[in-house]
């Protein structure tokens, strides 16, 4: 899983960089930038925000957008369940602390394959391995802000895209996935684009689940035919 992690964590401190930058460019200093992050510790929610804190909208408002964003996370806790229901409570609360969407593509596919939670590896790369560099890359991102003040220049605007895409395709194992994906990525794009990129992230997050459990697996499509037989 570490070895895993290594292209991602890269991609991770460009887009924390980006955020630094536009952190930055919003109104807030260096110490905002790395307190933020290590208290949210949510990218795509920090990075919806700073419009917000830009023209000085309400503190509600900035809470109200956060928790829809994040509220993906309780589908990763509940895909996540079946590994870490054993746990005490207070390893729990630990493990949830770090879990983001890299952390949960790359955990979910490691306890799949060892068919238990390996809490250790988890937590080293949860902690150590993004929570750390985000916290630390986004507050340079900040300093340097004059230096790279147009990300586009380097291609750290879509460094981390091309990251969450290639973790998507990790997890694709058969047809259900396949369907899952693309009804997301279409009903995502599509409530993106008629409303707010927040209600397009809760959109594709919630359809791609639930019409990937609508397909038959293999494992149905072979019982039905026995039957028939």
């Amino acid at each position: 899983m570490l070895i895993d992690s290594i292209g991602i964590e890269v991609s991770g401190v460009g887009f924390a960089l980006v955020y630094g930058v536009a952190a930055h460019a919003a109104g807030m200093s260096v110490l905002d930038v790395a307190v933020t992050s290590a208290l949210v510790y949510a990218g795509g929610a920090q990075f919806a925000v700073l419009g917000y804190i830009a023209t000085g909208a309400p503190w509600l408002s900035i809470v109200l957008v956060t928790a829809l964003i994040n509220s993906r996370h309780l589908l990763y806790g509940a895909a996540l369940t079946p590994y870490v229901a054993h746990l005490p409570a207070r390893i729990r609360a630990l493990m949830a602390y770090p879990l983001s969407d890299e952390t949960f593509a790359l955990a979910i596919g490691h306890f799949r394959r060892i068919r238990r939670a390996d809490v250790p590896g988890y937590l080293l790369l949860g902690l150590g391995i993004s929570v750390v560099p985000w916290i630390a890359a986004s507050a340079a991102g900040a300093a340097l802000a004059g230096s790279i003040a147009d990300p586009e220049i380097f291609g750290l605007d879509v460094i981390f895209p091309a990251a969450m895409a290639g973790l998507a395709v990790g997890l694709i194992t058969g047809r259900r996935e396949v369907i899952a994906a693309l009804a997301a990525v279409v009903v995502g794009v599509g409530a993106a684009l008629l409303s707010d990129p927040a209600i397009g992230v809760i959109a594709g997050g919630v359809a791609g689940p639930i019409i990937g459990m609508l397909v038959p697996s293999h494992e149905s499509d072979a019982a039905h035919e026995v039957a028939l037989s």
